[in-house]
């Protein structure tokens, strides 16, 4: 984007019609290379502020679980070696464990590095896993690739549109693109922007399937690469949800979208009978990534227990405890496909695990999927309080 707005600069001309706006427009950071992997701090959609909400958030939801005499202190849990990453998990935990949860040692925050050498014992399989990084077809990508053969059916109509008005300058796919980026990066530092109001509906569907191709291909479920990553912490947090209590109540992990994207692909979580389509955009589909892996995204495990309400010939309570798993995604339920008989569409435990188990036979190995020696690490080791 920065040199998008230099060589309009450059070109010495004055903008018409809905770009008029960019003659006096100004970038919103004045030092771009040093914030640009930071977590934005202005705004009323701040990534700090987001954080910290929802870490309120989920206090309130599980306080009694947070409140029991029996949680063990301090509370592990995990971020990925990135600034940005970090700080969330920071703010997070400010509104979880209170104020002042590092020097009370309520909680202890690890920082996994985002290391090629970990193999799979890491919160960041897409750098660990050597096929995927080296294979510029169908690894990381692919998605890059797919997602310009779907730009190409909307974008050079826009480019003719803007053309009319500034027939001085032409935009290119890659250009125009950045712009329709540049609304939502604007609001979250700025809480308006100008680029919003240049595109009209249909240019924001496209848009918005655009970033669905580009992330179902990159890691999801249009990658072959992409459940066998999400299988790595699947399978690691399947083993704790087993485990319950004897392992701990609460286990937060903080990373990238392109790191949580995997782990739905491996579960099946919104399965598709087709891949996403990428001449034009479909009618209705499972897969959306402005609902799954949003600014701030999140997805909870919860093992739930309840009692059922079985009773014998005398009136008395034979019910017996019974455990099961209930996923949410941004605070809403979405049912595990084909195992949803437990309250509240949960999963009962022992088929979620067996679910998982059949999950991993059928994705394969991922250290022989990603062409990793045999010294290298084979699962998730730091998981644990």
């Amino acid at each position: 984007m920065l040199a998008l707005l230099q060589r309009i600069k450059d070109s010495n001309i004055t903008l018409k019609g809905e770009l008029d706006f960019v003659n006096d427009w100004k970038y919103f950071s004045l030092e771009p290379s040093a914030e640009h992997d930071r977590l934005t701090t202005t705004g009323p959609y701040a990534g700090t502020l987001s954080a910290f909400a929802a870490g309120t958030k989920l206090r309130t939801r599980y306080l009694n679980l947070l409140s029991s005499p029996s949680l063990s202190k301090p509370v592990n849990f995990w971020a990925s070696d990135c600034s940005r990453v970090i700080q969330t998990a920071r703010y997070f935990a400010t509104g979880f464990f209170g104020l002042d949860w590092d020097s009370e040692a309520a909680a202890k925050l690890h920082v996994i590095p985002e290391t090629p050498g970990r193999g799979a014992d890491t919160l960041t399989p897409g750098d660990t896993c050597l096929g995927y990084r080296e294979d510029m077809q169908t690894g990381h990508d692919y998605g890059l690739i797919q997602l310009a053969k779907f730009r190409s059916t909307y974008l050079p109509a826009i480019a003719v549109r803007f053309q009319a008005r500034n027939p001085g300058i032409e935009f290119t796919d890659g250009e125009i693109y950045s712009m329709q980026e540049m609304c939502g990066f604007e609001i979250l530092v700025r809480g308006s922007s100008p680029w919003c109001d240049v595109f009209n509906h249909e240019d924001w569907l496209n848009f918005e399937y655009a970033r669905d191709v580009i992330h179902y291909y990159r890691a999801g479920p249009g990658n072959r690469f992409g459940p066998v990553m999400g299988w790595l912490w699947l399978n690691a947090t399947a083993n704790l949800l087993a485990d319950g209590d004897r392992a701990g109540r609460f286990f937060f992990s903080f990373v990238h979208d392109g790191d949580i994207i995997p782990m739905i692909a491996a579960l099946d979580l919104l399965p598709s009978n087709e891949h996403l389509p990428v001449t034009y955009q479909p009618e209705s589909r499972a897969w959306r990534t402005s609902q799954v892996v949003p600014m701030n995204g999140r997805i909870i495990f919860e093992r739930l227990t309840c009692r059922s309400s079985a009773r014998g010939s005398d009136g008395a309570d034979r019910g017996t405890l019974e455990h099961s798993v209930r996923v949410n995604v941004n605070d809403g339920v979405i049912a595990i496909p084909q195992c949803s008989a437990g309250p509240g569409s949960s999963c009962p435990l022992g088929d979620f695990l067996a679910l998982v188990h059949r999950r991993g036979k059928e994705i394969g190995v991922f250290g022989k999927m990603c062409g990793l020696g045999d010294d290298a690490p084979e699962r998730i080791t730091f998981l644990h309080q």
